[in-house]
């Protein structure tokens, strides 16, 4: 994997935290003050005209500051972790071109936490006719059947994915079939980074307010009518499809329950789902330097930005 200016440190702040705890408006804050641009971390926001859904930044939030690796696939277009890898490091090039300092964003765990440890994944391209199958089979024999495949091919990658998460099972059982080594047999390629990891904590009674507020809000703004659209042009059984708000709101659509149940269920997944980011960014090895969301991150962040650049410089 290609890294950037092998002969000097470059300096990466990263901005991660469960869903709707206030990454993206720090970050947007942020930006201006450090003199930096962002760069997504959302498994999600690479969809073009998934916009709502994944509360993206707005085209005129996109306008003050410069972002990288939104809208760069259609839903019908794989986007893997590989993918990710390969566009962030360019992305980290090209803010250092211009002398920004580059701002990682986001709340997808396996992207931030491959990208900081510096992780060489497998370049496996997805094989229709072998995916077909495993997705056959999910349906016929049940996902945990699956997910026991997996677990006797490769225990480690097993331990880390949701059985529930058909999809994840799926692409780390192609890994193990096509590849020269299990998913879990990861390769380390530290890159020329200096990283300051900043999280947004908050009270868990208070997250999962935020999070039905944004779903109440995604709601008015017009959800509905973007989830009608994207089903009017791509399958349901796409992976991108399956993403929260998106996939509850399909269920309305096809008849199998109404708009209230289906709002409700975007509130329970998303709350479900919070608890799993916390799950991977609590890990040891990410030293991330917690702040607390309520109101006085903004402060603490640029505070804490600036101490380490001056340990930088003094290093």
């Amino acid at each position: 994997m290609q890294h950037p200016d092998h002969g000097e440190r470059v300096d990466v702040v990263g901005v991660v935290g469960p869903t709707a705890v206030g990454k993206t408006a720090l970050a947007l804050e942020l930006a201006p003050a450090l003199g930096a641009e962002i760069i997504s971390a959302d498994s999600r926001q690479v969809y073009c005209g998934m916009d709502i859904g994944t509360a993206k930044p707005s085209l005129a939030e996109r306008a003050r500051v410069r972002h990288y690796l939104l809208d760069v696939v259609a839903p019908d277009e794989p986007f893997t972790l590989v993918d990710f890898l390969s566009q962030a490091h360019a992305a980290v090039r090209a803010a250092r071109t211009r002398g920004s300092l580059p701002l990682l964003v986001g709340g997808t765990g396996l992207y931030v936490w491959a990208f900081v440890r510096g992780f060489d994944v497998p370049r496996v391209a997805p094989r229709p006719d072998l995916r077909a199958e495993l997705e056959r089979r999910a349906r016929e024999e049940g996902p945990l059947a699956l997910h026991a495949e997996l677990a006797r091919l490769d225990p480690a990658s097993a331990r880390g994915i949701d059985p529930r998460n058909v999809r994840r099972v799926v692409r780390a059982l192609e890994v193990c079939h096509l590849a020269d080594r299990r998913p879990s047999e990861r390769r380390r390629v530290p890159p020329p980074y200096r990283f300051l990891i900043l999280g947004l904590d908050a009270l868990r009674d208070e997250l999962y307010r935020r999070i039905d507020r944004r779903v109440d809000e995604q709601m008015a703004a017009g959800l509905l009518d973007e989830t009608r659209a994207l089903a009017e042009r791509y399958a349901w059984s796409l992976p991108a499809m399956s993403g929260l708000g998106y996939r509850q709101l399909g269920a309305y659509l096809r008849d199998e329950c109404d708009l209230g149940s289906a709002v409700a269920q975007i509130k329970t997944q998303t709350h479900r789902f919070a608890r799993q980011q916390y799950t991977w960014f609590r890990r040891d090895d990410l030293a991330i330097t917690w702040l607390a969301s309520d109101g006085t991150e903004r402060r603490a962040a640029y505070e804490a930005v600036m101490r380490w650049r001056e340990q930088q410089e003094v290093a």
